[in-house]
C-alpha cells in the first residue's frame, strides 16, 4: 500500500496546520487549523480544499488552538460528514473555541462589510459562522489517552500526551497493508517540559515515519528559575514603582490557565501579595471551568496548587468580566490591574482595545508569554516596532514589553532534541514543520547531524511518499 502525505498548511510557516494523508483507498487528515496573520492568511483560509471534503473518511485532532482545528466549521459547511476524533479535553475545548471563532469571523465579517460599503466596494461572507461551528459538534468523538481507535479498516490511531496544553496529544498511526505495517508519528505541538498544569509529553520509541513540529526549533527558552524572577520584576515594577497595569496576550486555552497558577504558586510562596488578576475573556473564563473538569490531565503539583486554592480563596483575587461594559471599564483603570484578554498573538478580540488604551503609557507594561507568528500585531511589538496600528488608529509604543519564553506552551530546542532522543530505532522519514522556514531547516539539520535522521522540510501543497 503507497502513502502519501500532502501538508496543506504548518510547513515553513507556523500555523494552519494540516496533513491530508492518501493510505490506498483510505483519506484522511490531521489537524484542520486556521492561517494566521496578515492578509496572506486571509486568502489561505478561503481557498478551496484540494480534494473534496466529503472524500476523507475521518479526521485527527492533535489540540484545539485555532491554528490547528480552525477551518473543522468551514470543512464541514462544505462537505465533510465523518467523525473528527480528539482526546475527550479537546473535545469539550472544540466546543467553546469554535463557536467563539465564528463568532469573531461574523463580527469582522461585518466590520470589514462596512468599510467595503462606504468604499463603493462588495462585501464579503464570513469565512464561517457560529452556525457552521455548531455544526461540528455531532462529528467530535473523544478519545481517552493510551487509547486506541481503529477509524478505518487498516488503520489504527493512538493518542498520547503532548504536554502542550489541556488535551494536547502526539498521535501514532499505523496502517496495516497485508501482513505490513507502517507507524506515523505526528508530533502536534509538543510540550516545553515542567509546564504548570499538564504533564510532560510522552516518550515515543518506534516510528517509520515521523511529522516532528519545530516552532523553538532555533532557541533555547530560559530556565523556570530566570523565567520566574523576570516575571516578578515585571508584576512588581509595574504595579507598586510605575503605578501601571500589566496587559497579558494570551490564549484562552492553556497560557491563561498558566498564569493564573504561577501568579497563585508565587502568592502561596509569600513572593507576590495584594494581586488582582482581570481575565478580560469569556472564551478563557469557560477554558479555565473545562480545565477544571479534566484532572486526568494534570501532574502532582497542580493537584497539590488546587487544594491549595480551595483552603486560601481570598489569597489571589480573580475577577471575570460578565460582559462588554465590564471590559470597557477596564480601560478606564489606570493602574494596579494584572488584565489577561484574548487573543494570544494580538490578532482578534478585547485584547486589542487593552492595548490601544495601555501601549501609549510609560507606566504600563506589555508581557508577552507565547510565539508571534510573521505578521501578527504581536509580533510587531515583540520586534521592537515604535508605532502599530489598532482599529485603524496608530498607536505609540511607550509601555515596557516584556517577551518571557520561559512560559511559552511550545518545547524549545533543547526539549524537541530530547524528545527525539527517546527513539531506540532510527526512522526511515521524518518532515520537519510547524516553524518558520529557516528555523525548520535549521532543525531539520541538527536532527541529522545529533541523530544522523533523514530529516526533511516539505514543501507546501506537494506530495511526499512515505
Amino acid at each position: 500500500m503507497s502513502v502519501s502525505l500532502e501538508f496543506l498548511g504548518g510547513v515553513r510557516e507556523v500555523t494552519g496546520s494540516c496533513i491530508l494523508v492518501q493510505a490506498g483507498r483510505t483519506r484522511f487528515v490531521v489537524d484542520c487549523g486556521m492561517f494566521q496573520g496578515g492578509r496572506e492568511s486571509d486568502r489561505k483560509n478561503a481557498r478551496r480544499f484540494p480534494v473534496p471534503p466529503s472524500s476523507i473518511d475521518f479526521v485527527l485532532c492533535t489540540h484545539a488552538h485555532i491554528d490547528h482545528s480552525g477551518l473543522l466549521p468551514k470543512f464541514v459547511r462544505d462537505g465533510y460528514r465523518g467523525p473528527v476524533y480528539a482526546t475527550s479535553a479537546t473535545a469539550d475545548l472544540l466546543r467553546i473555541m469554535l463557536p467563539d471563532s465564528g463568532h469573531i469571523q461574523e463580527r469582522e465579517a461585518e466590520w470589514r462589510g462596512r468599510k467595503r460599503k462606504r468604499g463603493g466596494r462588495k462585501e464579503f461572507p464570513p469565512l464561517y459562522t457560529e452556525a457552521d461551528a455548531l455544526a461540528v459538534f455531532p462529528r467530535l468523538s473523544p478519545v481517552g489517552y493510551g487509547e486506541t481507535v481503529e477509524p478505518a479498516p487498516g488503520v489504527r490511531a493512538t493518542f498520547l500526551d503532548a504536554g502542550h496544553i489541556l488535551g494536547s496529544a502526539i498521535l501514532s498511526v499505523a496502517v496495516r497493508d497485508g501482513g505490513r505495517e507502517r507507524t506515523m508519528v505526528f508530533t502536534g505541538d509538543i510540550g516545553h517540559r515542567g509546564l504548570p498544569i499538564v504533564r510532560d509529553p510522552t516518550p515515543v520509541e518506534r516510528a517509520d515515519a515521523v511529522v516532528m513540529e519545530s516552532t523553538y526549533g532555533n532557541r533555547v527558552h530560559k530556565g523556570m528559575e530566570d523565567t520566574v524572577e523576570e516575571f516578578v520584576h515585571a508584576v512588581t515594577d509595574t504595579l507598586f514603582r510605575k503605578g501601571g497595569n500589566v496587559i497579558i496576550p494570551a490564549f484562552a486555552v492553556g497560557r491563561t490557565q498558566d498564569i493564573i497558577y504561577l501568579l497563585a504558586d508565587l502568592t502561596r510562596q509569600g513572593r507576590l501579595s495584594g494581586l488582582t488578576v482581570y481575565i478580560d475573556s469569556p472564551l478563557a473564563a469557560e477554558a479555565t471551568r473545562i480545565t477544571l473538569r479534566h484532572p486526568e490531565c494534570f501532574d502532582r503539583e497542580t493537584l497539590a496548587m488546587y487544594e491549595w486554592r480551595e483552603e486560601n480563596p481570598d489569597a489571589l483575587k480573580v475577577v471575570v468580566t460578565r460582559g462588554v461594559e465590564d471590559s470597557m471599564a477596564l480601560n478606564a483603570m489606570r493602574g494596579g490591574g494584572i488584565i489577561l484578554a484574548g487573543s494570544g498573538m494580538c490578532e482578534a478580540g478585547r485584547i486589542k482595545h487593552h492595548l490601544k488604551h495601555n501601549l501609549w503609557r510609560k507606566e504600563s507594561t506589555i508581557v508577552i508569554v507565547g510565539f508571534q507568528a510573521q505578521g501578527t500585531l504581536g509580533r510587531k511589538i515583540v520586534d521592537g516596532a515604535r508605532r502599530v496600528r489598532i482599529f485603524g488608529e496608530e498607536i505609540a509604543v511607550a509601555a515596557d514589553v516584556y517577551t518571557i519564553g520561559g512560559l511559552s506552551a511550545h518545547a524549545d530546542r533543547e526539549d524537541l532534541l530530547a524528545w527525539a532522543g527517546g527513539y531506540r530505532a532510527r526512522p526511515e522519514q521524518v518532515f520537519v514543520a510547524h516553524g518558520e522556514e529557516s528555523v525548520s531547516a535549521g532543525f531539520a539539520g541538527l536532527l541529522k547531524e545529533r541523530f544522523g535522521w533523514n530529516a526533511t522540510v516539505p514543501y507546501p501543497r506537494v506530495p511526499v511518499e512515505v
